[in-house]
Parts: structure tokens; C-alpha cells; sequence
């Protein structure tokens, strides 16, 4: 389901929760997961090369620029990825930002277990990555650094090409819902 997200008009209200301020409350991943839904994300693919040669690719909404000079992304796959290893293992990957229109090429990139390149037509980027069709813009990457972040990676990218593909609004990801934002 699709939505177009606007601003909400919020009525003041006591929380039935214990509030995360409380010195005595204890983080649950339940109100992390809760408090988190209210960020906007966008949604990219992250792509690769398995060593012979089948693409392989995730689902991601924690991706973000790092930094301008040198020129790094991040992104934060799950410890319990099956696809994270294969795009570790290959050290190249791209990142294929999604278009509000392809939400379903999304769910059937987070999928686990499944045939994720099914009737996708991609392209290989300068170092042969997988550069997904009409989405909106693709960022190729080497992978540079892998740093612990508790029950996810964060993998650190150093950009070696880009390209805008096509104007469009994102697809974002929204208190659980995938969605679109207005212009």
C-alpha cells in the first residue's frame, strides 16, 4: 500500500507508555521499533556480484551519506542477513535508490531466501555491480570498513561513481508503511 504522507494534526494526549526519559525504564526493542516508525527513510537496494557471477541484493532503509570529502555512504544490514555475507565477500556493491513506483520491486527484494532478480533487468555498473532499471538514482561503491553496530553492521562504502537516472519522488518506508511524499 502506497500512502501519501502529509502532516498530521496531533491532539495532546497522556502516554499509557513509561517514558523513555525515566531513569528506571529499560529500552525494549518494541519502543525502539515504535519510536523509530516516526523517521522518515528512504528505501534503496544494495547490489553485488557473487564470485560466480549471479547478482545478489537487499532491501535497505538505513542507508545515509557519510561524508562529501572522501566521498562515503553507509548502510546497516542485519547480523542475520543471509545476502549481507555474499555483498561483504564481493567488496563492491551498488546502491540502487528506489522511486515511490517501485514498491514492489522492494518487497521482492526483501524476500529472504528468494529469487530477488526475477524478471529485473539491471545493467552492469564500471565495476560490473548490478545497477537496477529506472530506479532513480544508483551510487557504485568498494567496500571500505565494517564497524559493530549491535545486532546490525554498519558498512561503510567509499563512492567510485553515480548516476541521477531519472527524476521522481522516493519511495520512503513510514510507521510501517511504504508511502510518498507529497510535493
Amino acid at each position: 500500500m502506497t500512502t501519501a504522507f502529509a502532516p498530521a494534526q496531533h491532539a495532546s494526549r497522556p502516554s499509557s507508555r513509561p517514558s523513555l526519559a525515566d531513569p528506571d525504564h529499560r529500552v525494549q526493542g518494541a519502543d525502539m521499533r515504535s519510536a523509530m516508525s516516526s523517521f522518515c527513510t528512504g528505501v534503496a537496494l544494495i547490489t553485488a556480484l557473487e564470485p560466480d557471477g549471479r547478482p545478489t541484493g537487499m532491501a535497505v532503509q538505513s542507508f545515509s551519506s557519510v561524508s562529501l570529502d572522501p566521498p562515503l555512504i553507509c548502510f546497516c544490514p542485519a547480523h542475520t542477513s543471509s545476502t549481507w555475507p555474499k555483498i561483504r565477500a564481493a567488496g563492491r556493491f551498488a546502491v540502487n535508490i528506489l522511486g515511490h513506483d517501485q514498491q514492489e520491486l522492494c518487497r521482492q527484494f526483501a524476500v529472504p531466501g528468494a529469487d530477488k532478480f526475477a524478471g529485473v533487468d539491471w545493467t552492469p555498473g564500471a565495476q560490473g555491480v548490478p545497477l537496477i532499471a529506472g530506479v532513480l538514482a544508483t551510487i557504485e561503491c568498494e567496500l571500505a570498513d565494517v564497524l559493530d553496530g549491535g545486532d546490525h553492521a554498519i558498512a561503510l562504502g567509499r563512492v567510485t561513481g553515480m548516476e541521477v537516472r531519472r527524476e521522481g519522488e522516493p519511495l520512503v518506508f513510514f510507521r510501517r508503511a511504504y508511502g510518498r511524499v507529497p510535493q
